[in-house]
């Protein structure tokens, strides 16, 4: 095997809050097998000078819909597998040029994140992020997601069931369930409840008994209560969570996904585009969300990265600005990229492999021109460096 060095650079490695100086570190089969600062080592097959830049981990987005269009007011649900397939693939690779090495998808249409796993496992899609797939969530007739091809209409404990036991056999790796109405759907609001709490503790059950993770939208209360009383192991959105939510979360270890941008980018852009009532409900929950999150990042709750990419105006690049958000929330730079380095890996159940630059972890970086704990937009860089296991992809 290869072995490369890497060095002249200051690192970020998503663990300790501060940088590294004249850093390097070497890779062979796609991972880091040597770390230091100072002189390098001899015995490597390949040098790479990487000229006083700036190295940091691989972002983890843990919300996303890669079949989704953000340019379109409805998703693009009524496109066909072929069209979505497609564009999945192109989605997946904005989301690693913008510095996006591992995905959880949270919902697709013709489980088509699941066929593009497959398909990676058997060589035949490379040059992509990691991929954890969810294939098409778990909704009610009527319900938050409600659309051809996009969801398992469940409405009782025994329906649930069967949906989950099935998305488990064809290759689901998180459960996504939704506990509440949403911003993108007519005729319900974020405090709608959706999914009964027996509805959805039965889900949780059947991912568990597989070992696999499973996740809640849910937006306002009470569905945001009954997906805790489910027992989910995250929250996605979480905007309207109070006092007792969050410590209810801290007592049992539940992670919170605040999807900020995808919020924040419907009021700022959709004026004139989009329906005044979708509009609306973001504009209501602005204050309150960040408020909330405030007190929870307080409490203790530990918050992950993912973006809702695919939502109106929430592109598959818009990664790195949700970073931005985070710190609005009261993080430090190196807080908020922690929240995918170590939570969102942790989420996934990854972190022995992904998340931080550590030896013996698979070598995902990306390369900036600027600090990135001194000034959180540097991530934005849009021609940054970005490795695979040791490799430029871009």
């Amino acid at each position: 095997m290869t072995k490369t060095l890497f060095h002249n650079f200051t690192l970020f490695d998503g663990k300790s809050t501060e940088n590294e100086s004249d850093a390097w570190f070497v890779v062979e089969d796609g991972k880091l097998v040597d770390r230091g600062t100072g002189h390098t080592p001899s015995g490597t097959d390949e040098e790479v000078n990487l000229k006083g830049q700036f190295v940091m981990p691989g972002f983890l987005n843990v919300h996303s819909h890669l079949t989704s269009r953000p340019d379109t007011f409805d998703g693009g649900f009524g496109m066909s597998e072929t069209e979505s397939a497609v564009l999945a693939q192109q989605h997946l690779r904005q989301l690693l040029k913008s510095g996006v090495t591992y995905v959880r998808e949270c919902g697709d249409s013709y489980d088509v994140d699941i066929k593009l796993k497959k398909m990676m496992k058997n060589g035949l899609l490379k040059h992509v992020p990691e991929l954890q797939p969810s294939g098409r969530a778990m909704s009610m007739t009527g319900g938050h997601g409600d659309a051809p091809h996009a969801a398992y209409l469940t409405d009782s404990p025994d329906e649930m069931r069967k949906a989950v036991r099935t998305a488990l056999k064809n290759g689901a790796r998180v459960i996504k369930m939704m506990a509440t109405g949403g911003v993108m759907t007519p005729g319900d609001f974020m405090a709608d409840p959706q999914l009964s709490v027996e509805e959805m503790r039965t889900g949780v059950v059947e991912a568990h008994h597989k070992g696999i993770r499973a996740s809640a939208h849910a937006e306002g209360n009470p569905g945001i209560q009954n997906a805790l009383d489910a027992g989910m192991d995250s929250i996605e959105h979480g905007f309207y969570v109070t006092e007792k939510e969050c410590q209810q979360m801290v007592k049992n270890g539940t992670f919170l996904t605040p999807t900020l941008i995808a919020e924040m980018n419907i009021p700022k852009y959709g004026h004139g585009v989009l329906p005044e009532w979708e509009i609306k409900k973001c504009e209501d929950a602005l204050d309150d969300t960040y408020r909330n999150f405030k007190r929870a990042f307080k409490l203790g709750v530990k918050f992950t990265c993912g973006t809702d990419a695919g939502t109106p105006f929430n592109g598959f690049d818009k990664t790195p600005e949700e970073f931005e958000y985070l710190t609005k929330v009261g993080m430090t730079p190196a807080e908020a990229y922690q929240c995918s380095s170590l939570n969102s890996a942790t989420l996934c159940d990854v972190a022995e492999d992904h998340g931080t630059l550590e030896v013996g972890k698979v070598a995902d970086f990306q390369v900036l021109k600027a600090d990135p704990l001194q000034d959180v937009t540097v991530v934005q860089q849009v021609d940054k460096q970005v490795y695979l296991k040791g490799k430029r992809e871009f």
